[in-house]
């Protein structure tokens, strides 16, 4: 199972270290594939009062230190055609996120990148796509990065972050996974921005969530038929300068990753009656 965990932005030059230490041991030795997330810029942010992170060059250079330091593979979000290489360059897996999905120059871009530095690429389908639409996606990348859906554990992944539902509520179609496994990907589930309520936050000026259903959520997901998860952790969320409201308690996250490994042992060799 993939797992894909840290916090929603770099916040200072030691808390994601200490971070990715307590996520490293509080996962050792579970069958998963392992990478720490975080951002270096989160270019869309509900306010311009909205804390957006380090920068390419600081926060770059973060993320390769945490991958040399601590010994984990990092994944970060690029958000420019400029960005890709740079980005590709130091660590292991680029991300788009789910607004920019369409973005063709970007995807292409960052397809290029992670098939020149052999990275992987994660593709977060955007909150206004059905999981049929994601294929175009697919098909994009292939043009960039023909061998990528080659082997059969393609470095190409798509999230699942739910899907905008009327004003302020996502609602997460759980049949996704097995429509965009089809296209011969692996599926995550973002399991912390699926329960965000945008513009739900103090004043309008940030994102509200509801962290009480991640888990449900995450069991539902992983039942379904998702191979990975996607959260954002921290050890105080009420303090987090991004997010805060729909991050999972760092605490708890090797607990409840030991849960969905349990879900998954019990459907995954469950033979199809249809």
């Amino acid at each position: 199972m993939i797992v894909v965990a840290g916090p929603c932005i770099l916040e200072d030059e030691k808390s994601p270290f200490e971070i990715a230490r307590e996520l490293k041991r509080q996962l050792a030795g579970l069958p998963i594939e392992f990478f720490f997330k975080a951002s270096f810029d989160k270019a869309n942010r509900t306010s311009i009062d909205g804390y957006r992170g380090p920068g390419l060059r600081e926060g770059v250079a973060l993320l390769a230190a945490i991958k040399k330091e601590v010994g984990v593979p990092v994944l970060t979000d690029v958000h420019e055609q400029a960005q890709c290489d740079a980005v590709a360059e130091h660590v292991d897996a680029l991300q788009i996120p789910a607004f920019l999905c369409r973005q063709t120059d970007l995807v292409l871009a960052a397809a290029s990148a992670c098939q020149k530095h052999s990275r992987w690429l994660n593709v977060k389908k955007g909150q206004f796509l059905a999981p049929e639409d994601a294929l175009h996606i697919v098909r994009k990348i292939e043009s960039a990065w023909p061998e990528v859906l080659t082997h059969a554990r393609s470095k190409l992944t798509l999230t699942e972050r739910g899907v905008s539902f009327g004003y302020r509520q996502l609602v997460v179609d759980m049949t996704s996974f097995q429509t965009m496994k089809s296209f011969g990907v692996r599926t995550i589930f973002d399991a912390t921005h699926s329960v965000q309520m945008p513009g739900a936050g103090a004043d309008g000026k940030s994102t509200g969530g509801r962290r009480d259903r991640i888990e449900v959520l995450g069991r539902a997901a992983v039942a379904a038929g998702a191979d990975g998860i996607f959260l954002e952790c921290h050890p105080n969320p009420s303090q987090a300068k991004s997010d805060g409201p729909n991050a999972f308690p760092l605490e708890h996250v090797g607990a409840w990753i030991r849960q969905l490994l349990s879900i998954r042992n019990c459907v995954k060799d469950l033979p199809r009656l249809l």
